[in-house]
């Protein structure tokens, strides 16, 4: 696992995180975070998923795509998760598991609050924006909730 703060100059950062946070960004609820129907919800976008870009926002990475040498993508999907009264997790997963290739996950913090992504491990990286980890796609994590904003808002890169 690794992470990598300020990974955007500040400007690109704030340009992504305007644009996906304007009022006319289309959301898309998922009753569901881990798996359907498992009691929660989230909005997400989806920008890039089996072989095609799904986004017209999908150019706002280029940089990110840069920076962690990107070669082929997977998934590309921004998450957004409502405040909750307390913290919650929603169990723990992997997002790839091709054993015959090594996918990559990398995680971009699109805000600073008290949530995070914790892994089986027990290691937790906190949600502070414009910070990114990077881990294997076939470790085990989760994400969560937050409490001290509004929202908990990320988006999930897999590639190779």
């Amino acid at each position: 696992m690794k992470e990598i703060e300020n990974i955007l100059p500040i400007d690109k950062f704030l340009n992504i995180k305007k644009i996906i946070q304007e009022p006319v960004f289309p959301w898309y609820l998922n009753k569901g975070v881990v798996d359907d129907n498992d009691g929660h919800i989230q909005f997400f976008h989806m920008f890039y998923e089996k072989g095609s870009i799904t986004s017209d926002r999908f150019n706002l990475f280029e940089d990110i795509f840069k920076i962690l040498k990107v070669k082929t993508i997977l998934k590309i999907k921004a998450n957004l998760l409502q405040r909750t009264n307390t913290i919650i997790e929603h169990g723990y997963h992997v997002d790839f598991d091709y054993p015959e290739h090594d996918a990559t996950t990398a995680v971009l913090y699109m805000n600073n609050n008290n949530g995070y992504t914790k892994f089986k491990s027990g290691e937790k990286v906190y949600s502070e924006e414009n910070k990114i980890v990077v881990f294997p796609s076939r470790v085990y994590h989760t994400g969560s909730t937050c409490t001290d904003e509004e929202l908990r808002l990320v988006i999930n890169f897999n590639y190779y």
